[in-house]
């Protein structure tokens, strides 16, 4: 297979997209960038996400940046995996639809929240209100043990480290079905593996930052 090279740093969003890549077995190169040492703002990786931000996936010469992209881009890479429903699975629509709720909803509702601003005009806002989308996320994980119901998917790597960050840091609500959801996801064993090799990184990042 083509070398997939995946650009990371701990205790960022691209935690998520480390334990996808544990989860579906995949070889891969890691770049990790020194964020305490400023390396997301060096030339050498603005040449590769002008954003500044990780996660970042180079397959070959398949450049992919933005966290939702990444997911979707790795999962269907190792369908052999299950992790991502096929095209013409009655799945397929409504896991592109929680991955796209993600990002189109659920992080600008946040921002907005974290913030303390209220949320543009209904005509030019991509979600409704911050209560809103939350209650829509709860609603769906009361569902079932997963965003999809019964089918662990990578959507729920998405989803269960985001809800772990944001209620960590009180932008969401720790409702029941919420933290049974976290804890269902961050206690598998591909993200027990990722916070022990993040914490390993950290370590060796904080020690450079020092000297």
């Amino acid at each position: 297979m083509t070398e997939l090279t995946f650009f990371h740093s701990p205790n960022t969003r691209s935690a998520g997209a480390r334990i996808l890549l544990e989860e579906l077995g995949a070889p891969y190169t890691l770049h990790a960038l020194n964020m305490k040492a400023g390396e997301q703002r060096g030339a050498a990786y603005l040449a590769i996400n002008p954003m500044g931000k990780v996660p970042a996936v180079l397959h070959g010469d398949a450049l992919v940046t933005e966290q939702v992209a990444v997911f979707l881009y790795l999962a269907d890479l190792f369908p052999e995996a299950g992790l991502a429903p096929s095209i013409g699975d009655p799945l397929r629509g409504p896991y592109l639809r929680r991955m796209a709720f993600y990002g189109s909803c659920f992080e600008p509702a946040l921002v907005d929240k974290a913030l303390k601003r209220d949320p543009a005009s209904p005509s030019m806002l991509p979600y409704g209100d911050y209560d809103t989308t939350v209650k829509t996320v709860n609603d769906q994980l009361a569902k079932g043990p997963y965003i999809l119901g019964e089918k662990f998917t990578a959507a729920d790597v998405l989803w269960g480290t985001a809800l772990q960050w944001t209620t960590m840091f009180k932008l969401v609500p720790e409702t029941p079905d919420i933290v049974a959801y976290i804890q269902r996801i961050t206690s598998r064993p591909a993200a027990k593996r990722v916070r022990e090799m993040d914490a390993a990184l950290t370590a060796g990042h904080e020690a450079a930052a020092a000297k």
